[in-house]
């Protein structure tokens, strides 16, 4: 249960619907119980829960019943700075950012999550994704130099 919040939001980051995203945990929690007798075989019992809930959010995405929708709600509440300027200032810039994230080759995505969302360890992140932790450093260096720049270009050019 400790993982439960961390689970809810990778799910959420693939599928954009938190409905959705809540299945999943669910999910995983119900494989999770399943393989209660077995769990001592698994070193890193968070890494493999994680993996499972990639690949079911993965899942989830590939079947045609489910519609990716993303709302204007799932913004967080901007607290201090009652100016409707400021607001949709922010709001744009965060929804910018979650665009640059959301193109990202679905590797660098998944690792920039883990890592500055959930806050794994660089291993961490390697036993979840089956990487080489160097191949880890080097997509999270990529994903936050390919979003970083396209910011630069956004203030610069206004594009």
């Amino acid at each position: 249960m400790p993982t439960k919040n961390k689970l809810y939001r990778f799910a959420l980051s693939y599928l954009k619907n938190e409905e959705e995203a809540k299945d999943i945990v669910q999910e995983v929690f119900i494989k999770v119980w399943n393989k209660k007798r077995s769990l001592n075989f698994y070193q890193n019992i968070e890494a493999w829960c994680m993996k499972l809930t990639k690949n079911l959010s993965l899942d989830r995405i590939k079947s045609k019943q489910f519609q990716l929708n993303t709302s204007s709600e799932d913004l967080p509440e901007i607290a201090g700075d009652d100016s409707p300027y400021k607001e949709t200032e922010l709001n744009n810039t965060i929804s910018m950012v979650r665009t640059f994230i959301d193109n990202l080759p679905e590797k660098q995505r998944d690792i920039l999550h883990l890592r500055d969302v959930e806050g794994y360890a660089y291993q961490e992140i390697a036993d979840i994704l089956n990487l080489d932790i160097n191949q880890v450093k080097v997509n999270l260096f990529r994903a936050r130099k390919t979003v970083k720049q396209k910011m630069l270009d956004v203030e610069t050019h206004g594009d």
